[in-house]
């Protein structure tokens, strides 16, 4: 058995938002394949014939869209960072500002929509499913476009922008308010030279549970936090039974999800990862499709012609 198989489930276990992988010499040798293919036709004939497939989705797939992400060099909101923003401590320090960034980034993804990559996926669940075969998605984002486009089968490992988490009695509730409270309207402006509105906490968003009125928070994972055990052991099982796995629109660089794609490949299973470059990750796969997921991911998903459509 490869090493990174017996030891990939202790250390999902033990992730926290944000930490970059790092393998062994060990683990990259156990890893290590021949140069992936960038054959569609090769590509295809594994789909056709695969019953439970995982895709494992990250910001890529939103990006055309048009979905901002303040991750990596200019990605600034104000004079921020997310890094510096979703912590558990800026939100303790100034739960004022963080709910201001929010807020701007719920209102924005209101204004966004599904393109072709989310829709590709989403039909390609509803038809397969007809068939008596599964599709899973797996995503790292938080803007719920793959909801939007019809995705039923999703597993959301870092949260929603679109819920939210009561600090005082943990209750956890989808949220579509715009404005999400009145103190927020038109506040968020991601000017750097736009000051914080500094809203009292007590006119901030408040859990509306009989008697709680408690101090809600986004219900996402910040850096430092824990992912949630529920949704890592519900993306284990799919993990151990798909028998074929696309890795879209994400950079393998940061736990946990580096970890799942090649954990899969590591048992012999087929993955294909579509992305604008190539990944610290790509060697280990069997297929590699470079470009824009809007472009390259419909043809992969599209009816196959050996497919029997009731």
């Amino acid at each position: 058995m490869c090493l990174f198989q017996s030891t990939a489930r202790r250390l999902v276990s033990q992730v926290h938002c944000g930490l970059k992988a790092s393998f062994s010499k060990k683990q990259k040798f156990c890893l290590e394949m021949a140069r992936p293919s960038s054959n569609m036709a090769d590509f295809r004939e594994v789909f056709a014939k695969a019953k439970h497939i995982a895709i494992i989705t990250g910001a890529g797939v939103s990006a055309e869209s048009g979905v901002p992400t303040f991750r990596g060099a200019g990605g600034f909101w104000r004079k921020w960072q997310a890094q510096e923003l979703a912590t558990p401590g800026a939100f303790a320090r100034n739960p004022s500002r963080v709910w201001e960034f929010y807020h701007y980034r719920r209102e924005v993804m209101l204004s966004k929509h599904p393109n072709p990559a989310h829709i590709a996926i989403a039909e390609c669940e509803k038809r397969l499913s007809k068939q008596g075969r599964s599709v899973v998605v797996i995503t790292q984002n938080i803007d719920e476009l793959h909801r939007k486009a019809g995705t039923k089968h999703l597993l959301e490992i870092h949260g929603s922008l679109f819920k939210t988490r009561c600090t005082s009695c943990g209750n956890v509730a989808a949220n579509y308010k715009s404005p999400i409270c009145p103190a927020l309207a038109g506040k968020g402006a991601p000017d750097p030279d736009t000051e914080d509105a500094a809203i009292p906490v007590e006119d901030l968003p408040q859990c509306e549970e009989d008697g709680c009125n408690g101090l809600l928070r986004p219900h996402v994972v910040w850096f430092g936090e824990a992912l949630d055990p529920s949704v890592l052991t519900a993306v284990e099982k799919e993990l151990d039974i798909c028998d074929l796995c696309l890795v879209v629109g994400t950079s393998s660089v940061v736990y946990p999800a580096a970890m799942f794609a090649p954990q899969v490949s590591a048992r012999g299973v087929p993955v294909a990862e579509f992305n604008m470059e190539t990944t610290p990750a790509t060697n280990r796969f069997r297929f590699h499709f470079p470009g824009p997921c809007g472009t390259t991911l419909p043809p992969a998903l599209a009816r196959h012609e050996t497919e029997i459509i009731s």
